[in-house]
């Protein structure tokens, strides 16, 4: 199993590593990864990896067999071997702009209080789906009311609950399509705000910044009808 360092430490831009594996089409397994794995809407990481006077291009990160994460390689590339020490450096910009966006999309399921649907992280852009028969009335206002937010520039941690606990209290979940993962005891939650502050507390398996302010101003971009029930939602970030 790879240790997921991306969530203890999001904002580390490189660090060293051993290889674990090699996968029998070129993936890299390594000990310890600041590669997000892709999943639940945000794209998996880009960067490099480098040995000696070795370095090669990582152009995408998934989720391997039992708890691995495999970094993706740019084709015919150089692999290492088992045991190699390697360096990884992240594509910064392109992850912080996921992570920026990765908290707006939170934000937004606050000023829309509807059950989620289905959710996409990019760069400079995201989306989500909501149960939402009807589209908004007044989209200036929920533009503001999520610029608002940002600007309370609210704290942005980390927590856990058991899957016991999460169990008893169903409404955590606000996500109909991806659910949380089970099965290792305990789920990772996403608090934004604190005490009397708390706006928002969700499981969540993302990248996110430290605080709202980082995200900067939003505006929200088309909101599609998705099906009877569905409307989608678009932000775009400046």
């Amino acid at each position: 199993m790879t240790a997921t360092d991306f969530l203890i430490e999001p904002y580390r831009q490189d660090a060293p590593a051993d290889v674990q594996a090699v996968t029998g089409d070129g993936g890299i397994v390594l000990d310890g990864t600041i590669f997000y794995a892709r999943g639940g809407g945000q794209p998996g990481d880009s960067g490099w990896l480098s040995w000696g006077d070795t370095e090669i291009a990582i152009i995408d990160t998934v989720k391997g067999e039992d708890g691995d994460i495999v970094l993706i390689p740019e084709p015919d590339a150089p692999l290492p071997v088992h045991g190699q020490a390697v360096g990884q450096r992240l594509d910064w910009d392109r992850r912080y702009a996921h992570m920026r966006c990765h908290t707006a999309l939170h934000l937004l399921s606050v000023v829309i209080p509807l059950p989620v649907t289905g959710g996409s992280v990019a760069a400079g852009k995201g989306r989500l789906d909501f149960d939402m028969p009807e589209a908004p009335e007044d989209k200036e206002a929920l533009q503001a009311a999520l610029n608002e937010l940002i600007g309370r520039d609210l704290p942005v941690t980390q927590d856990w609950i058991s899957d016991t606990d999460l169990d008893a209290n169903p409404g955590l979940v606000k996500t109909m399509s991806v659910q949380p993962p089970r099965g290792a005891g305990r789920v990772r939650l996403i608090r934004i705000g604190e005490g009397d502050t708390q706006v928002d507390l969700q499981p969540c398996g993302g990248t996110h910044v430290a605080r709202t302010g980082e995200i900067g101003t939003v505006r929200l971009g088309k909101i599609e009808k998705k099906g009877k029930q569905n409307r989608r939602v678009t932000i775009l970030l400046d």
